[in-house]
């Protein structure tokens, strides 16, 4: 069995996320717009690199204090972060390193927007605001940490109440609605809460396995 099968394999056994059905949604808008880009010949990389520089965009906006036009220009980021993928496996170039370059995008650009928030509450003394911000920013490196440390043990990590879908979800709320102390705090405890969900799930499936490798053991014992 190859990798990309043992992959499949994984995700078919694995919850279905709301990445996962977002993306099935957003197919219908998506799609037509890859489509499109695959034409012109654009790859796939360079609309990952176009959604960071958006996120860069969308960190100055904040920094200046701009909240609820931060939030109209992270869904246009969000669009570019969901195009990269779809146009890479329309136009057969899935690759390894793709694959690599779009998570690390991905949190590159969830710090500088989180940053310009940052930026801006320094400004105001909003000692509250940092304090919350810093604890997200901890809280959603575990989360992406946990899912890439346990893929490195063979487990498919995708659980959690907030993956990076509904961070950004949260957060683009919080900022047109100009609810960004409310958005913090969900973000905040919650982040840090799915990092545990994670360790937990690590820890019962590791607790399984050896468990399942040491009946294989004692019934090789008994068969000798």
């Amino acid at each position: 069995m190859n990798e990309k099968s043992e992959t499949n394999n994984n995700q078919a056994s694995s919850p279905t996320t709301l990445t996962d059905r977002a993306r099935q949604w957003g197919r219908v808008i998506i799609e037509p717009i890859a489509h499109t880009l695959a034409r012109l010949g654009i790859p796939p990389n360079v609309i990952t690199v176009i959604g960071f520089v958006l996120s860069i965009g969308v960190g100055v906006i904040l920094a200046l204090g701009h909240i609820r036009w931060g939030g109209v220009c992270i869904i246009l980021a969000a669009i570019f972060d969901a195009l990269d993928g779809t146009l890479a496996r329309i136009v057969g170039r899935t690759s390894r390193f793709g694959a690599f370059l779009d998570s690390t995008m991905d949190r590159l650009s969830e710090a500088v927007i989180l940053l310009g928030l940052l930026f801006w509450y320094t400004r105001l003394g909003a000692r509250e605001e940092i304090l919350l911000i810093y604890a997200t920013i901890v809280g959603s490196t575990m989360v992406s940490y946990t899912r890439a440390r346990a893929e490195s043990l063979g487990l498919n990590c995708k659980i959690g109440l907030l993956t990076r879908m509904e961070r950004t979800i949260v957060l683009t709320a919080g900022l047109l609605l100009n609810q960004v102390r409310i958005a913090l705090w969900v973000m905040a405890i919650l982040t840090n809460f799915t990092a545990l969900q994670r360790m937990f799930y690590v820890w019962r499936a590791t607790r399984q396995e050896e468990s399942e490798r040491e009946e294989q053991i004692a019934s090789v014992h008994k068969a000798l």
